[in-house]
Order: structure tokens, then sequence, then C-alpha cells
């Protein structure tokens, strides 16, 4: 990720970020630019700018102790990193990387904290961001209890895909990952791949070359129930 000399003004207008910031404060926003597969952020890392995401689409995973990837979300514009490491103090909770080349407008700690003296309604914002994080977090893990594993592979498939081209050709996709995945959206191997080739006999999807491409998007999003990993 590199800070880019440009406009912040350029990605705020237009936007909620337009009323969040006062113009004499947009002097402090700095501009970044991010490529596919980047990683952002690391589990671990101590961060000293707050995040919005402006453009492109990202990943955040953890790890198990084991080393295994586990995806938590995919995010994609109007998104925002670092809320909770501002509220704490603490370091960096989940890892992020970029599935698509893209944007952040960054604003560091020391002059949000001052923002927020003068200028009470980013207090509301960080608020409402965390409290829709809280609850995203609830219906994943509802997701878990309440749907099949169809509506739930369906979902995540969704939530990888690019936009407008129904199409999926991300690492975590590949045959070698899958067990990884079955374990994320809690179910076995074995069953995954009798999902996987169910989808592929009803012509929703196409496994080609250790990636999954998606030939049907209406019938995928029939089969997430209006549910996506985001």
């Amino acid at each position: 990720m590199k800070e880019r000399q440009a406009e912040p003004e350029v990605y705020i207008r237009g936007t909620e970020l337009d009323e969040l910031f006062p113009v004499h404060f947009r002097k402090h926003i700095k501009v970044y630019q991010f490529e596919k597969g980047d990683v952002l952020f690391s589990t671990g890392d101590q961060l000293d700018e707050l995040y919005f995401l402006m453009e492109g689409k990202i990943k955040i995973f953890t790890h198990t102790p084991e080393g295994k990837l586990l995806i938590n979300r995919f995010k994609r514009p109007p998104a925002l990193i670092g809320d909770v490491e501002y509220s704490r103090g603490s370091a960096v909770i989940n890892s992020v990387e970029a599935v698509t080349d893209g944007v952040f407008l960054a604003v560091p700690f020391d002059d949000l904290a001052r923002l927020e003296g003068e200028h009470p309604a980013i207090i509301r914002f960080l608020f409402d961001t965390m409290a829709h994080k809280f609850y995203t977090e609830l219906h994943a893990t509802s997701m878990h209890m309440l749907y099949p594993v169809e509506v739930r592979l369906a979902s995540y498939l969704l939530s990888i895909s690019e936009v407008g081209e129904g199409t999926v050709f991300h690492g975590e996709m590949r045959t070698t990952n899958l067990m990884e995945l079955a374990e994320w959206i809690g179910t076995s191997y074995r069953h995954l791949n009798r999902v996987l080739k169910n989808m592929t006999a009803e012509n929703i999807i196409e496994r080609v070359n250790g990636s999954i491409k998606i030939k049907d998007l209406k019938k995928l999003s029939t089969l997430a129930k209006g549910n996506i990993y985001e």
C-alpha cells in the first residue's frame, strides 16, 4: 500500500464523509492506493490511522493456531478499518488483504481525537459503525446455526465474486484450500464437495483449473436467500 499524491476531496465529494469531515480538517486526510493481493494489515500490527475504504474490495481473515486461514468476511465501500483499534487502543485483531485494486482514505488517530471535541458527529459515526460490525458478526453466527450448507456456500461465493462478472478466481477457492473453507462454513470436506457437485450439476457453478466460475448468478442469489458474508 502506497500513499498517493491526490486530493482526498475527489473521493469525499458526494459521500457521507462530506458531512463527517469539515472542510478545514481535510488537509489531515491522506490517500493510499493498494493492489490486488496486498496484505494491508496483519494481526498484531499497531495502527495510528483510521482507514476508509473508498474503492475496491478487501478480505478480513485470521489464522488458527494450526496455521489455517479462516475468512471472517469481505468488505466493499463504504467500509472502515481501525475503528476498534482506535477506540480500544489495541493492536490489529484480524488481517486484511486486498481482493482487488483499491483506495483508502486515512485519518491519523491524533487528528481524529482532536476532531471529536469540535465535531461530535464523528463519535456517532464510529458508534454506528461498530454497532453494524456487531450485527454482522451476529448475523454470520446465526447463518452457521440456522441455514444449511447450501445456503452458507452460496452466500460465501456471492461474497467473493466480482461484481457484474460472476467469476471467482481467488486463491482461497482453489481445491487445495477447500478443507479450510469447509471448516469455516461449518461442514465436512466430503459434504462440501457433494454440495459443489450438486451446484455444478444444476449449472450454477463450474469448476475450472482448481477455481470456481459462477455460471448463473441469479440462481446462486436465490439459493443464498438474501444472505451474504459482508
